[in-house]
């Protein structure tokens, strides 16, 4: 029987091809892409990563039993605190860190956040843990594909490595083992609500990524 990790995999092949043609991430492959363009989106990534961490910890108190709180909490965590580790080298070296703090969500930001948000007041455990895997699953793949293209030099390699890394790999498999876990144990119609959460959040991760290159903010009115 196919898991629910690879049933929602295919349809969102186009999304995951269109985020791979966007000029976001072309340029980040090759290495051009403007400093303004990556401080806006790693600023921004901090800022998620913050609300996501909310999110991990509900699903974590959310989990069925005391093994899959361990299982889960384990896998989410360490890929959370590589992230982390990211952000500080690159809010170094391309944002104040106190100002990156004090930063605003953009609106991509904000609407990705919040869906996850309620999903994790609102819908069941399988349904959350669905809706928070196209982040840990899109980005593996992203960085594998860029890492099998970018040249050495590319300034945004730590990016790269980061999420190229066989470590990171582990933990996204880790996360489908548990997705597909909870999708085998919950109802057809239960199901049904993991794969719409999971394709939201697969659009929601394209929205990110070209809210970043467009440098896309709150409207202002004079």
């Amino acid at each position: 029987m196919t898991g629910f990790s690879e049933t929602a995999w295919r349809p969102t092949a186009a999304l995951r091809a269109a985020i791979g043609r966007l000029p976001f991430i072309a340029e980040l492959t090759a290495g051009s892409l403007a400093r303004a363009r990556f401080q806006t989106y790693i600023t921004q990534d901090a800022v998620y990563l913050g609300q996501f961490s909310r999110a991990l910890a509900l699903a974590a108190a959310k989990a069925p039993d005391a093994a899959m709180v361990q299982q889960f909490a384990h896998s989410a965590v360490g890929a959370v605190a590589v992230e982390q580790a990211l952000h500080e080298k690159y809010l170094r070296e391309f944002v104040d860190p106190p100002a990156a703090t004090k930063a605003e969500p953009s609106p991509d930001c904000l609407a990705y956040t919040s869906f996850l948000l309620a999903t994790a007041h609102q819908e069941p455990w399988p349904v959350l843990v669905a809706a928070l895997l196209p982040c840990f699953r899109i980005y593996w793949d992203v960085g594998c594909t860029i890492a099998a293209n970018a040249a050495p030099d590319n300034p945004y390699r730590a990016w790269i490595d980061t999420y190229a890394n066989p470590d990171f790999g582990a933990s996204v498999q880790r996360m489908m083992t548990t997705v597909d876990a909870g999708a085998e144990a919950t109802t057809p119609a239960v199901r049904d609500r993991m794969l719409a959460a999971y394709i939201r959040c697969s659009q929601y991760e394209w929205l990110f990524w070209d809210g970043a290159y467009q440098q896309r903010g709150w409207p202002e009115f004079r």
